[in-house]
C-alpha cells in the first residue's frame, strides 16, 4: 500500500509513501524502548537543554516548514509560520516548567514522610492528524519528553512529509534517534501497535470514531489513553455584548484555517434582539474574505485539506438547505477557484437544532446563527450537543458571562474572545470531545505515573 500527498490548492500529487514492513515497526517500538529507558534517566537539565534546542531549530527552518504545512494540507502560508512560532514557544515554557511541575512533593502524614513523585510511563504511541501538523505533535511532546518518555509518531497519511521534517527536527536538537521516530503504516498495523507490550500510552487528535476506535484497542491492553476529539463549539452573543468585539471575534474563531479545527467557532448563538445585525456584520465580513492561492500573502481561506473533506463539508451545507436553512453570505460555493478543494467562507441561518449543520461537527469555513431570547435558552442550546470542548460567551457584564461559562459543559470557554490553546493552560474536552489535557502543568504531568513513596 502506498500513501499518497496531495496539494490541495493545485491537486498536484507532492509525495508518495510506501507502508512500512511489521517487522520494521516492530523493530523501530524496541528501539524506542530501550532508549527510552536511558532518557528516564536523564536529568531535567539535559532534558530541558535539548527541548529549547528543539525551540532554535524550529524558528531557524521556519520558511521551510511552513511552506511544508502549506503544501501538504493548504493553510495560508503566514498561519503555517504561526503555528511554528507557536510550536518553538512552546518547547521553550515546557522545558521551563517541567523540572517544577514534576518535582517531588514531601509530605508529613502521621509521622511518616510521603514522596509524591512522576516517574515516566514509557514509549508512547502519538497518532496525529493533519490540520495542524507541527503543533499538534509538539504540543504534546514537549512535556512527554521532559516527563522521560519516548515517542511512536504515528501522523496523518497526508501530512507523512511534515512528519519526517518533525523527526529530523528532534534528532538535530539532540534527541536521541530511537527516542522519536515516525511509521507509516495504515489502520491494522495501528491496532498491532498499540497492543505491543513495549508501548504504555497513546495520545490520539482527531475524529470522535477514530477516537472510539482507539480507546477500543487501548481498553483491551490496559493502557492509558488521551483523547483530543472533534468539537462543535458554541458562541454564545448576549444582548449587551460590544457587537464589534463579538463580530470580529467569531470570524476569526471560524474562519483562522479555514474553519478546519475543532475548537473553531461552528455555532453562532445570539440574542433575539441583536440577531439581525449580528448576521449582517458577519456576513458582510465573510463575503469580503479573501480566499484563493494559500502561499500568497494577501490569502485568508486556503483550500480545504483533501478532497474528501471538501465534499463532506458540502454534503453538510446541501443537507441543511434541502431542510430550510438560508445561506445569508453572497458567494456561491460555485465562486471559487476551478483547481483546488475551495469552499468559500458562508453563514446560514434559519436553522434548527436538528440540522446537520447544528448537531454534527463542521469541519470548514461554514457557520450557523440560531437566535435566543433568555439566558436558559442559551445556555440549553449549547449544551444540546454531544461535544464538549469549547464555548465563547460575549457580554458586557462579566458576572452574567461568567454564569453562563460555568454552566456549558466543555473543557474551556472564552469570555469576550475566541477560543484558543494556551502553552500555560491546559488543553481539552469532555463528553465526545475526549478525555486528559495537553499543555500547562496537567499537560507535563499526563504521560507519568503518579508514584507514593512512603518513609516511616
Amino acid at each position: 500500500m502506498r500513501f499518497t500527498s496531495i496539494n490541495p490548492a493545485s491537486e498536484d500529487v507532492v509525495a508518495s509513501f510506501g507502508e512500512m514492513d511489521p517487522k520494521d515497526v516492530h523493530d523501530m517500538v524496541g528501539r524506542a524502548y530501550t532508549e527510552q529507558k536511558i532518557w528516564a534517566q536523564c536529568s531535567f537539565e539535559h532534558r530541558a537543554r535539548i527541548v529549547s534546542r528543539l525551540a532554535d531549530i524550529l524558528m531557524r527552518d521556519i520558511e521551510v516548514s511552513a511552506a511544508l504545512i502549506t503544501q501538504e494540507m493548504g493553510k495560508p502560508i503566514g498561519q503555517s509560520r504561526s503555528e511554528i512560532l507557536k510550536c518553538a514557544e512552546t518547547c521553550r515554557y515546557i522545558a521551563a516548567l517541567a523540572p517544577t511541575a514534576l518535582a517531588t512533593e514531601e509530605l508529613l502524614i502521621d509521622g511518616s514522610v510521603a514522596d509524591i513523585t512522576y516517574a515516566p510511563l514509557g514509549v508512547v504511541v502519538a497518532i496525529m492528524p493533519w490540520n495542524f501538523p507541527f503543533w499538534q505533535f509538539f504540543r504534546f511532546a514537549a512535556p512527554a519528553l521532559m516527563a522521560g518518555n519516548g515517542i511512536i509518531l504515528k501522523h496523518a497519511p497526508s501530512t507523512f512529509g511534515c512528519a519526517i521534517n518533525i523527526v529530523e527536527v528532534c534528532r538535530e536538537a539532540g534527541i536521541p534517534d530511537d527516542l522519536v521516530q515516525c511509521v507509516m503504516i495504515d489502520v491494522p498495523q495501528i491496532e498491532e501497535l498499540i497492543g505491543d507490550a513495549r508501548v504504555r500510552a497513546v495520545t490520539f487528535t482527531g475524529s470522535t470514531r477514530g477516537g472510539e476506535a482507539v480507546a477500543q484497542i487501548a481498553g483491551r491492553h490496559i493502557k492509558k489513553v488521551v483523547l483530543e476529539l472533534g468539537g462543535n463549539d458554541a458562541y454564545i452573543v448576549c444582548d449587551d455584548a460590544d457587537l464589534g468585539v463579538a463580530v470580529d471575534a467569531c470570524v476569526v474563531g471560524r474562519c483562522l484555517n479555514a474553519g478546519q479545527s475543532c475548537i473553531a467557532a461552528k455555532r453562532f448563538i445570539v440574542h433575539a434582539s441583536i440577531v439581525d445585525e449580528f448576521t449582517k456584520r458577519v456576513a458582510a465580513r465573510f463575503d469580503a474574505m479573501v480566499v484563493g492561492d494559500p502561499m500568497d500573502p494577501a490569502t485568508e481561506i486556503g483550500p480545504i485539506a483533501r478532497a474528501d473533506l471538501r465534499d463532506t463539508l458540502l454534503d453538510q451545507l446541501q443537507h441543511s438547505m434541502m431542510e430550510g436553512a438560508r445561506q445569508v453570505t453572497k458567494r456561491s460555493v460555485n465562486d471559487i477557484p476551478k483547481r483546488g478543494f475551495y469552499v468559500p467562507p458562508v453563514l446560514i441561518d434559519n436553522i434548527t437544532t436538528q440540522s446537520r449543520l447544528f448537531r454534527e461537527e463542521v469541519f470548514g469555513p461554514v457557520a450557523s446563527v440560531i437566535a435566543f431570547n433568555s439566558d436558559e435558552e442559551a445556555v440549553e442550546l449549547a449544551n444540546d450537543s454531544r461535544y464538549g470542548l469549547g464555548a465563547a460567551v460575549f457580554s458586557q457584564d462579566l458576572d452574567r458571562a461568567r454564569a453562563l461559562a460555568e454552566r456549558i459543559e466543555c473543557g474551556m470557554v472564552a469570555i469576550n474572545d475566541f477560543v484558543r490553546s494556551d502553552m500555560r493552560l491546559p488543553f481539552g474536552g469532555t463528553r465526545y470531545s475526549g478525555y486528559g489535557r495537553e499543555l500547562g502543568v496537567a499537560g507535563v504531568r499526563e504521560f507519568t505515573n503518579i508514584k507514593v513513596i512512603r518513609t516511616k
